[in-house]
């Protein structure tokens, strides 16, 4: 009898419960729209085929026939140095935490990832100039910027992937170790594969966090309307630092263009998104695809 009492109780709840959940998903979605349609409108104008294959050397501010190929370069080439030097760092990381780490050198490792995850790119920004810059003498290049944005992507890749690590079922560590396989063997032949897709999905978080970070590029990379497709010589140009000179502008084709490099901003963390899904299904084991 109770149950029958209870049951338009309960379908009641259930209703209010998808009103709220679609209400917070609606509240939630609507900066994200806004903000895609905002970019997208405004900087359709400025994207064409002239804007990603030209550079702004010698070209004025109410020209429109300057384009941000020498700022998509630079973030390429800046991003792809600091992934090639995290991704490796930070699995090592991560599986010395997971696998092996015991006693107070791991919980050391743990407090300082900890501790950067909360570290303010100015911050970072400022620590390669005074050591690589201004201590070791070296000048302002793309690869100091890398490695900025190095430290600003190590805690994140480091921390998603512990966790992704941690997710893996026990029983399958458990069971390569009854065939008698060695532990390091368990751990890239079993473990990681398995935990592949939300390694990938980490590490694409850490990317994202980076690719449209100003302040560390400001400081480090220095300004050139040229292309410099040399990392380690020279100032060399960037997507967000071309976004923020052009946006200052008061000129209304400059403004467009800044709007345009924000839109081949957004694409270019989607494609990257796009991609690493792919290898992250193509790497997959079988059972999991």
């Amino acid at each position: 009898m109770s149950l029958t009492h209870t049951s338009p109780v309960r379908k009641a709840k259930n209703s209010v419960a998808w009103v709220l959940v679609a209400i917070a998903f609606v509240v939630a979605i609507i900066p994200l729209v806004s903000i895609l349609w905002t970019v997208i409108s405004r900087g359709a104008a400025a994207f064409n085929a002239n804007f990603l294959t030209h550079s702004m050397r010698n070209v004025s501010e109410q020209d429109a026939n300057g384009g941000a190929y020498h700022a998509i370069l630079g973030t390429l080439e800046q991003v792809g140095i600091a992934a090639v030097i995290t991704i490796p760092l930070a699995l090592m990381v991560a599986i010395y935490l997971v696998e092996y780490g015991r006693g107070r050198l791991a919980q050391a490792v743990t407090f300082f990832v900890d501790v950067m995850m909360g570290l303010p790119s100015i911050v970072a920004g400022l620590f390669v100039l005074s050591f690589w810059i201004l201590g070791l003498g070296f000048h302002a290049s793309g690869f100091a910027a890398s490695i900025a944005l190095t430290i600003l992507m190590l805690p994140i890749a480091v921390r998603s992937s512990e966790e992704m690590l941690k997710l893996v079922s026990p029983a399958l560590r458990e069971a390569s170790y009854a065939l008698g396989v060695s532990k390091w063997r368990t751990i890239t032949k079993v473990v990681l594969p398995t935990a592949l897709p939300g390694i990938v999905t980490g590490m694409m978080l850490g990317i994202a966090r980076i690719v449209g970070e100003t302040a560390p590029v400001l400081l480090l990379v220095g300004v050139t309307d040229s292309i410099n497709a040399n990392p380690f010589s020279n100032a060399q140009g960037s997507l967000p630092l071309f976004i923020f000179s052009e946006s200052q502008n008061s000129v209304q084709t400059a403004i467009n263009r800044g709007w345009a490099a924000a839109l081949t901003l957004i694409i270019l963390v989607m494609l990257l998104n796009l991609i690493a899904r792919l290898i992250a299904w193509w790497k997959a084991p079988a059972a999991a695809r």
